[in-house]
Parts: C-alpha cells; sequence; structure tokens
C-alpha cells in the first residue's frame, strides 16, 4: 500500500478557489478509498477533522516550514497550490505538483521583481516535482511559456463542482428588494466586477456581489462605477456568504456574471451552471474553456456592448429554454472523475 499525503493546509482561508480544491479532493478521495492508497490529509490547526474523524491527519504549525518531522515514510506528497511552503525531505518521496494559475503575471505586473520571485520558486518546485499537474488547458500553456519543464509532461485535470443544496432556506441576511443578477469571488481587480453595474443601468434589476472584501480601494471603484450609471443604490457588495446563502443567491438570480480576466479555473461558473442559470462570462484566460459554448461572452468591457450581449443572452436563453443544456454541461466537472485522475497518478509514481 502506498502512503500519501496530500497538502489541505490552505482550507484556513474559507470562501477561496484554493479552499474549494482543497475540500473537494479530499471529500473525493475520503468517499472513493483505494484499498492501493493510504491517505493522510496535511491541514491547518484548529479546525475540525474536515474529512471524517476516522481519516488520518497530520497538523501544520509555523515550524514546518523549515521541517515536518514524522513524514519520511511517504511514497507520495501532493502539493496542491503553487505557492505552498511544505515539501518532503525524503528524497525518495515522489511528488505531484498542482499549478493552478499564474494570475501574478497580471496581478502583480508593475512588480517585476515580485513577479521574478515567484516564477524562480515555481520553477524550483517543477525542478523537483516528478509529475505536474494543472486544473485547465489555459494554464497549461501558460506553464509551458514561462518554465523549463526538463521534458516532464503536464497532466490537465479539471477541478471539480459540489453544490450544496438547502431546499428549506429562505433568511439571506441581504435580500434584495426586486429581481437581481448574482457575481461571487474576492473583491479584487482581478475579478472586474467593475464593469458589471452598466448591465442594470437601463432595467430595475439590481447587483449583488459576494466574496471576501480584500481590497477596499477596489471596492470603492466599484461603487464610482455604479454611481456613474446612476445605479449606486441597485448595487450591493455584501462580503462573504455562507454556504446557505450562496444556495439562495444562485437559486434565485436572473442571471450570473463573471467578467474575471484573470482565472486558472472559475468554480463559479460552474457552479451557476448547476443552478441552470444563464451565465455571461469574459473572454480572458480559461473562461471560454471552462464556459464552453453553453456560456454567453463578453467581446469588450465597453458599457453599450455588454448591455447589447447580456439583453440578447437573456431573450436566447429564455426563448430556447436553454436550462438542461446548462446543467448536463456542468456535471462533467465531477470531483469523482478528479480523485480517480488523482489516484491513477499516485499509483503510476
Amino acid at each position: 500500500m502506498k502512503k500519501v499525503l496530500i497538502d489541505c493546509e490552505r482550507l484556513k482561508y474559507p470562501n477561496t478557489g484554493l479552499f474549494s480544491f482543497c475540500k473537494g479532493l479530499g471529500n473525493a478521495l475520503s468517499n472513493n478509498e483505494n484499498s492501493l492508497l493510504d491517505y493522510t490529509f496535511y491541514i491547518p490547526k484548529n479546525i475540525s477533522p474536515p474529512f471524517g474523524s476516522d481519516k488520518q491527519y497530520k497538523t501544520n504549525i509555523l515550524t514546518h516550514r523549515l521541517y515536518i518531522p514524522q513524514t519520511s515514510d511517504f511514497d507520495v506528497w501532493h502539493i496542491t497550490h503553487q505557492g505552498s511552503n511544505f515539501k518532503p525531505y525524503n528524497s525518495k518521496t515522489k511528488i505531484v505538483y498542482t499549478i493552478h494559475d499564474l494570475n501574478f503575471l497580471i496581478e502583480k505586473k508593475n512588480r517585476p521583481k515580485k513577479i521574478n520571485s515567484f516564477l524562480r520558486k515555481i520553477q524550483k518546485n517543477i525542478d523537483q516535482a516528478d509529475i505536474i499537474t494543472c486544473i485547465s488547458e489555459y494554464v497549461k500553456k501558460d506553464i509551458e511559456k514561462h518554465f523549463d519543464l526538463h521534458d516532464k509532461t503536464i497532466h490537465v485535470i479539471h477541478n471539480g463542482v459540489a453544490i450544496q443544496r438547502f431546499p428549506n432556506f429562505n433568511s439571506p441576511r441581504f435580500v434584495p428588494k426586486s429581481s437581481f443578477i448574482f457575481t461571487i469571488g474576492t473583491i479584487l481587480p482581478k475579478k472586474n466586477f467593475h464593469v458589471i453595474p452598466c448591465l442594470i443601468a437601463d432595467n430595475t434589476l439590481e447587483l449583488i456581489i459576494a466574496g471576501n472584501l480584500v481590497s477596499q480601494d477596489y471596492i470603492q471603484k466599484i461603487k464610482e462605477e455604479a454611481r456613474k450609471h446612476n445605479v449606486l443604490d441597485r448595487v450591493h457588495v455584501i462580503g462573504p456568504i455562507t454556504d446557505e446563502e450562496k444556495y439562495w443567491y444562485y437559486s434565485n438570480c436572473e442571471a450570473f456574471i463573471f467578467p474575471s480576466i484573470a482565472e486558472g479555473f472559475g468554480l463559479p461558473v460552474i457552479e451557476a451552471m448547476h443552478f441552470e442559470k444563464p451565465t455571461f462570462l469574459s473572454k480572458e484566460t480559461s473562461l471560454p474553456e471552462i464556459g464552453g459554448d453553453v456560456a454567453y461572452y463578453f467581446d469588450s468591457f465597453e458599457p453599450i456592448e455588454m448591455q447589447q450581449v447580456f439583453k440578447k443572452g437573456l431573450a436566447y436563453y429564455r426563448s430556447k429554454n436553454s436550462h438542461k443544456e446548462l446543467s448536463e454541461h456542468a456535471k462533467i466537472f465531477s470531483w469523482d472523475n478528479v480523485s480517480k485522475a488523482y489516484q491513477k497518478l499516485y499509483l503510476n509514481l
């Protein structure tokens, strides 16, 4: 039996993509056990066992950045994100290294020293890895462009999406007064949320933006755009939400909007499609790959052009009753499929 350590240290950051990845992968591996694989989950301190009390865990502490004791007997070590500071110290332990995105190339474009620092760190991890995985074909091309792979193959394993449903829940903290459009993500410039208010300028819709409030400057930019379109009273930046609230907003929104300009995958896109909602995306980075031909795309972020895409998309969605197409597309992105793909890699090492 192979002993496998799964790095789930990013579970300490709820409401983020890396949290969702660690939670989804951990749950799927736990639910699809393989008699040839023995898992230990590396988790942050002060959290309850996330995958059941019967599973094996190792708890992260600060000194582990230097050395993690009692890990020399692991056969496989899965580094689950490109920025991890934790890795095996036994050279015989095989490494699976997952890269989610190179968004820092966009986010830090005015800080070349920071970009070079990130590039060096990832290159070092690539050098040490036995298998490299990523979450989209877009990310794969980005990796091939910026790193020396030493003839190593990159395996593309799309993320899974797990939907929690709470049909009896009907009391979110914020309830809009009228029909609304919805988006969710960490409130940062790369999410490009400030371009959305124009979509409610010529109608009575409200806009709800949920997610971790990381940048107050960017929140102000969103509000400035809303004020420019005279819709400030209908734009609501509500902060992080519970799973129950997220279920309610997806269930009740008229449409989902995701104009991000830096995505390795884009989990909310598939979440919205599970709820059979018309989904409007930017054409940037991985989003066309993930949204496929069932999403609607903004060719630019000019308000008039965005409004036209939005109106035409809603009209088409309503006339064609394309609900089933959306849910069928969403089913492709299954955590069961993800866990089986990783199990195959662990066993083949």
